[in-house]
């Protein structure tokens, strides 16, 4: 306790640039300031301020102490806050957002359960293909797909994703099964241009990855009509293996390829308030990520 005090009062003098004024905000005696500092300064074995009649000043420890103790006191908040919230009930309206196929076959289930085990809760999704700001939205999580950018968003990864080549049992009777990538140019391709703009698919085998150009029949620049135009047995196309599961477990679509595999694609569930987060943001994402990575053998490659 009583090196949080001292830390503190140190904190309020560094700020406030004079002990008077330290001990007006901490609701303290000087003379109570003075001794807190002295006995910090003493501890240390280092002189954390100069002083004058007319003015205290950091001197160069003072300084580098002073970024470690805000940082310090400020994770003790944010710790005290986050236990506290602990024994809130999850309440209020979450909003979050989540790329359409994704929040459509798996996030909305997963959400429709949260929202029974929470009465308290509302909730609205926005699903769609590109990512949102969270904070000009007045969104609560998102869920990301691929490599994150650096920034101030706490992250939580929940599984990983695989890129797999599909068509169905009808086509590949007809034009048989190709079996390398580079037998796919002599096949009907079917393409995204929603994912990528780039005509080329990756592939990886034995630690060696190597980049497809393709020349697609026929380019779509919505996901479900591709898939929906490899379920009719019109050709071959690369989803995201999530998109397909139902299709694949019931044969509808087969796997081409699985020796030739590509890098795994990260899972993260973003929200922008990191300890602070409300009770509903926290309940919602511990909620999720245990549902996700519960599904990791049908839907995630793994956590």
């Amino acid at each position: 306790m009583d090196r949080f005090r001292e830390l503190t009062t140190f904190v309020a003098v560094a700020e406030t640039g004079a002990f008077n004024a330290a001990a007006r905000r901490l609701k303290m005696s000087p003379p109570a300031v003075t001794r807190l500092v002295t006995a910090l300064e003493a501890r240390l074995g280092v002189q954390l301020f100069t002083r004058t009649t007319r003015q205290v000043a950091l001197t160069e420890a003072g300084g580098r102490l002073r970024e470690d103790a805000v940082r310090i006191l400020a994770e003790l908040e944010e710790a005290e806050t986050a236990a506290q919230g602990t024994t809130t009930a999850p309440s209020g309206h979450l909003r979050l957002t989540a790329p359409v196929l994704f929040g459509q076959h798996v996030l909305a289930p997963i959400l429709r359960d949260y929202l029974e085990v929470h009465p308290a809760v509302s909730a609205e999704a926005l699903f769609i293909d590109r990512n949102v700001n969270l904070l000009d939205e007045g969104l609560d999580v998102a869920l990301r797909i691929g490599e994150l950018p650096d920034s101030s968003f706490s992250a939580r990864r929940v599984g990983t994703l695989r890129r797999i080549v599909v068509a169905a049992p009808a086509y590949l009777d007809r034009h048989g099964a190709p079996e390398t990538p580079e037998a796919l140019r002599d096949h009907r391709l079917i393409f995204s241009t929603s994912v990528s703009e780039v005509l080329s698919w990756t592939f990886t085998k034995a630690g060696k990855r190597r980049s497809l150009r393709v020349a697609p029949r026929l380019s779509v620049n919505g996901l479900q009509t591709v898939i929906d135009s490899a379920l009719a047995g019109w050709g071959i196309t690369r989803v995201l293996s999530y998109q397909v599961t139902d299709a694949l477990a019931e044969g509808r679509l087969v796997e081409l390829l699985p020796d030739f595999d590509d890098e795994e694609i990260p899972v993260h569930l973003l929200h922008a308030e990191g300890r602070r987060a409300a009770a509903k943001t926290r309940s919602f994402i511990d909620f999720t990520a245990a549902r996700l990575r519960g599904e990791a053998g049908r839907l995630l490659a793994r956590a």
